[in-house]
């Protein structure tokens, strides 16, 4: 395939570079690049990717843009708050770059759709923030023979590697086995760096147009390790683990598995799952009005972070962080009835779990946290 005298001006810096020139262009033009996430890894993914000339850029999303995502995901902004991601991401990409072709495949990934989805590229970058996708992108590159160019973030620190490669390790060869449901929070409830997943997915786009390219020496069989506070790096030897059941030398996965289950995510509590799995709940309509008549010796616990009660609160609630309960338990024991409430109402119901576990028995989550009572109750009360 040959490059337009349009495309070689745009392109020049490239065409300078030994490791890259015209060759290398030519293959990042025929180059097909799947993207699944359009969020803090996947913004600035895409738009170098697409800078620097790649084909064809498939793009996996289901969200809209809201106003939380502006802080770090980068190819959105004020004027497509409400639009789909992949709409906003789309319109961005061919500002940008009108040379290159975008596929929209706005769905979820699950065990349905991804091997048709990411059979047709060459690559997939993993922008996603979740383990039971994470786990699946990595399952279906290994079964369709597809490199898988890895990133990951929290609050201050991020993760780069390369899985997939032919005689390097995948994804499951550095985490067999998921961390338990809720040990790691979301960037929704622990908060990131907003330029962490610039460094990140930028990393990533790196990588990427080094395998198209086959310029300098890819991130297979190592793992980037980023330190965003104490501006560090470090990396890791990464080995295939023989064992690994998807690609050690005795693979028993031969096809996608239900993820959820694996990563011990459950569906909704159901009449016949045991009490401890149905969480009582009490909305925020109704602990308004036991809030106005009065809560009596009964108590409401809000569970999250110091910061976090500095941004909005709920009237009538103490703080008492999450860690700290099991410390609390004598304490909380005097109450006649415990209301629980955090941001969303996620980490309330583990709390809930908890105590329900260790013997309380009228204990309740609020369901929906602060965010519900800005919504439902009182909108001058901040969400974020």
């Amino acid at each position: 395939m040959s490059l337009s005298n349009d495309e070689m001006r745009r392109y020049s810096r490239h065409l300078l570079l030994p490791d890259i020139g015209v060759s290398g262009q030519k293959a990042l033009k025929t180059a097909r690049v799947l993207l699944v996430g359009l969020g803090g890894l996947g913004s600035p993914a895409a738009l170098y990717l697409a800078a620097a000339g790649v084909g064809t850029l498939g793009l996996v999303d289901f969200d809209v843009v809201d106003e939380s995502n502006l802080q770090r995901q980068i190819i959105h902004g004020s004027s497509t708050l409400g639009l789909s991601k992949i709409a906003s991401a789309q319109a961005r990409i061919r500002d940008l770059n009108p040379f290159i072709n975008t596929i929209a495949h706005e769905m979820q990934l699950n065990r349905d759709n991804a091997l048709d989805i990411i059979k047709d590229y060459d690559m997939v970058v993993d922008g996603t923030d979740n383990f039971q996708t994470r786990y699946l992108v990595n399952d279906a590159c290994v079964l369709l023979g597809k490199m898988n160019v890895y990133g990951s973030i929290y609050r201050f620190d991020g993760q780069v590697s390369i899985f997939g490669a032919k005689n390097g390790p995948c994804y499951r060869c550095l985490f067999p086995t998921p961390p338990p449901p809720g040990e790691v929070p979301s960037c929704a409830e622990g908060g990131v760096l907003g330029v962490l997943p610039g460094v990140i997915g930028t990393m990533q786009a790196t990588e990427a147009i080094k395998l198209i390219t086959g310029a300098g020496e890819p991130l297979i069989g190592r793992l980037l390790l980023y330190d965003a506070l104490e501006m560090r790096t470090r990396e890791m030897k990464l080995r295939k683990r023989p064992d690994c059941p998807i690609c050690g030398s005795y693979p028993n996965i031969t096809a996608l598995i239900d993820y959820d289950e694996f990563c011990g995510i459950m569906p909704n509590p159901t009449m016949n799952q045991s009490p401890i799995d149905q969480i009582p709940e009490i909305t925020v309509t109704e602990l308004k009005q036991r809030l106005d008549a009065g809560l009596g010796t009964a108590r409401l616990i809000d569970v999250r972070e110091p910061n976090e009660w500095e941004i909005a609160r709920i009237p009538g609630a103490t703080l008492m962080p999450q860690d700290t309960v099991p410390d609390h338990l004598d304490e909380l024991a005097q109450a006649s009835e415990l209301l629980i409430s955090c941001r969303s109402g996620r980490r309330s119901a583990d709390i809930v779990k908890f105590l329900i576990s260790v013997g309380f028995t009228n204990v309740k989550n609020v369901k929906g946290g602060t965010l519900a009572w800005s919504r439902e109750v009182d909108p001058s009360v901040p969400t974020y």
